[in-house]
């Protein structure tokens, strides 16, 4: 039986990914060895959009809601790559968020993510220095935390910062409790 045939038996004749019935074709999943487990069968319009990413509709990409949970890995990675790539509309990051990939397909989704789209402004401190993943700051001014009943005094060292994906904010513990923080509010060590 050819990749074709096995995927359109998989799939019951339709796109694994937003589940139209026309126009249907095999695209293999990088890196494949050309077998079906690494390939799945798509509509020519999910293929032309995730071919080339400037025609990218996004509501069209709610189909991804559906297919995120398919059991077949190659779709897992197909899905998660696409929500990756529309993380910026908003809604693809809560699917991510909620997104469970094991360890192996969760690699495997990532081999296929470029650092091309990694555009991102740099989450900077007070003194304007690039801060990244794991550095180490100090608070300069005395910040109210809401919700936790403290208040994060001046000088508290926060270690092995975690950055997020407004530019304006970090993640790390302070007093044991973690917390975002802005970044205009620290200094880098």
């Amino acid at each position: 039986m050819s990749v074709e045939q096995a995927l359109i038996e998989r799939s019951g004749n339709k796109c694994e990914l937003c589940g139209a019935d026309h126009d249907l074709s095999v695209f293999e999943v990088t890196p494949s060895d050309g077998s079906e487990d690494q390939a799945i069968l798509v509509c020519g319009t999910c293929k032309s959009q995730m071919e080339d990413p400037s025609t990218i509709d996004a509501n069209h990409w709610r189909c991804l809601n559906d297919s995120m949970w398919s059991p077949t890995p190659a779709v897992q990675v197909v899905s998660y790559r696409m929500l990756h790539v529309l993380r910026a509309e908003g809604w693809p990051q809560d699917l991510l968020d909620m997104m469970y990939l094991d360890d192996e397909t969760k690699a495997w989704a990532d081999a296929g993510i470029t650092d091309e789209d990694d555009d991102r402004i740099p989450t900077k401190d007070s003194n304007g220095t690039i801060l990244n993943e794991g550095d180490d700051v100090t608070l300069i001014k005395d910040l109210d935390v809401k919700g936790a009943n403290f208040t994060a005094k001046r000088g508290t060292m926060v270690k092995n910062i975690h950055l997020t994906d407004n530019a304006l904010h970090i993640e790390g513990k302070v007093n044991g409790t973690q917390i975002v923080l802005v970044a205009a509010f620290l200094k880098k060590q």
